[in-house]
C-alpha cells in the first residue's frame, strides 16, 4: 500500500494487512502468472497453441523466479510490469514454445485480470467481516438491549429510546452492503481480455472461447473486453467508501457517546495520554471516522479513472493503481477496529431523561 499508512508506525496504528497482503509484489506476481498459465490453457483448449505448449507455460509458471530487478526496470521503462515479465518467462520457457507465450494478448489483460483475482479475495475476506460485525452488533443488543439512552438530532437532546434502537441504526447498514457486495460478485469480478485494442481480433475468432475458458479456470465471471471502461472499478471503490463510512458513523456514535459529560458506553482498552492519566481516549472509533474520511476523500481521486481516454489511459490506468489498494486496506482497517471496538464496548445504565 502507498501513502502514509505503508510507514510501519502508522500501520500499527492503522492495521489492514492481511488483505494489504494482496498487493505485495509477490501476490501480484502469482496472480499474472496464474493469468498467464490459464490463457495458455485456454488458448490450448481453443486450438490456438499446442497443449505441449500449454503444459510447458503452466510449468515454467509454477516454478518461475523471478529477476525481481529486472521486473522492476521493466516496470520503470515500460509503465507496466507484464512486457518484461514476459520477456523474462519466454527466456525460460525456451525457443520452442517461447511465441506461445502471452500469445495474442495485451499487457492490460493480464494485469486487469490478475487485480480482478485479487479483489475477489479480499471481496471474500470482506463478506465474512460484515457477518462477525453484524454478529457482534447483535450479541451487544442481546446483552444490552433494553438499557435505555436518550436520543440525540442534531446534537441536541431528543426523546428516550434504548440501546437496541441504537444497535438497529448500525447493523441495518451493514447488511445492505453484505447484500450488494454479494449482488455484485457475478458482475463485477470478470476475466478481462481483448488484445491490442479490446476488438479480441488478435486469437483469430477463438477470443471469446478463450475469455469463456479462462474465466472458468479462474474462478471468474465471463464478460465482454472492459479495457477503457472503468465503472466496475469505480463500483467496488464506491462500494468500499460507503463501508468505511458506516463504520465511521458507528465510530462517531460510540466517540460521541464515550464522552465523560454523556457517559453511555464504556470502552475496554481505551487509550491513554501522556499529560492526563485519567483519560481513556475512544481511539478505535476514532480511527474509524479518520479511515472512512479518508475514503470518501480518495473515492473522488479514484472516480477520476473513469475518464479513461479512447482504447486505454496509461494516466488513469496508473492512477487506479495508485489509490486502490489504500482504498481497499483502509476499508479493512476499518473492518479489524470495528471488531476490536465492538468487543470491548459495553453500555452504562443511567436515567436517560436527567
Amino acid at each position: 500500500m502507498t501513502g502514509a499508512t505503508s510507514r510501519p508506525l502508522v500501520s500499527a496504528l492503522v492495521g489492514g494487512e492481511a488483505v494489504g497482503a494482496i498487493f505485495s509484489n509477490e501476490a501480484e506476481l502469482a496472480a499474472l502468472l496464474q493469468v498467464e498459465a490459464a490463457l495458455a490453457a485456454a488458448e490450448a483448449q481453443a486450438g490456438l497453441i499446442e497443449a505441449d505448449a500449454a503444459s510447458a507455460i503452466a510449468e515454467t509458471c509454477d516454478n518461475f523466479r523471478p529477476d525481481w530487478p529486472g521486473l522492476a526496470e521493466g516496470l520503470a521503462k515500460d509503465g507496466v510490469i507484464v512486457p518484461e515479465l514476459v520477456r523474462q518467462l519466454r527466456a525460460t520457457v525456451g525457443a520452442s514454445h517461447a511465441a506461445a507465450v502471452h500469445k495474442g494478448a495485451t499487457s492490460q489483460d493480464i494485469i486487469d485480470t490478475a487485480l480482478m483475482l485479487r479483489l475477489k479475495h479480499a471481496a471474500a475476506t470482506f463478506m465474512n467481516g460484515l457477518g462477525t460485525l453484524a454478529a457482534l452488533l447483535r450479541q451487544l443488543k442481546t446483552r444490552h438491549g433494553a438499557v435505555p439512552l436518550m436520543a440525540h438530532t442534531r446534537m441536541q437532546r431528543a426523546v428516550p429510546f434504548t440501546v437496541a434502537d441504537k444497535i438497529d441504526t448500525w447493523v441495518a447498514p451493514l447488511e445492505r452492503q453484505t447484500a450488494a457486495l454479494d449482488l455484485m460478485n457475478s458482475d463485477l469480478f470478470v476475466v478481462q481480455l481483448g488484445g491490442p485494442v479490446g476488438t479480441r481480433a488478435s486469437f483469430n475468432g477463438m477470443g471469446d472461447a478463450i475469455a469463456r475458458a479462462m474465466a472458468d479456470m479462474l474462478g471468474l465471471g465471463d464478460a465482454p473486453c472492459w479495457h477503457s471502461q472503468r465503472d466496475r472499478i469505480a463500483v467496488f471503490a464506491s462500494w468500499l467508501s460507503v463501508t468505511s463510512g458506516i463504520f465511521g458513523k458507528i465510530g462517531q456514535d460510540i466517540a460521541l457517546m464515550a464522552q465523560n459529560e454523556v457517559g453511555d458506553v464504556g470502552i475496554v482498552g481505551g487509550g491513554g495520554s501522556s499529560a492526563m492519566p485519567h483519560k481513556s481516549n475512544p481511539v478505535q472509533a476514532e480511527l474509524l471516522v479518520a479511515l472512512a474520511r479518508l475514503n470518501a476523500g480518495l473515492l473522488g481521486t479514484l472516480n477520476q479513472a473513469l475518464v479513461h481516454e479512447n482504447e486505454r489511459s496509461g494516466a488513469a490506468w496508473t492512477l487506479e493503481w495508485l489509490v486502490l489498494p489504500q482504498m481497499t486496506v483502509a476499508t479493512a482497517a476499518g473492518m479489524e477496529k470495528a471488531a476490536t471496538l465492538f468487543e470491548g464496548l459495553h453500555f452504562l445504565p443511567g436515567e436517560p431523561d436527567s
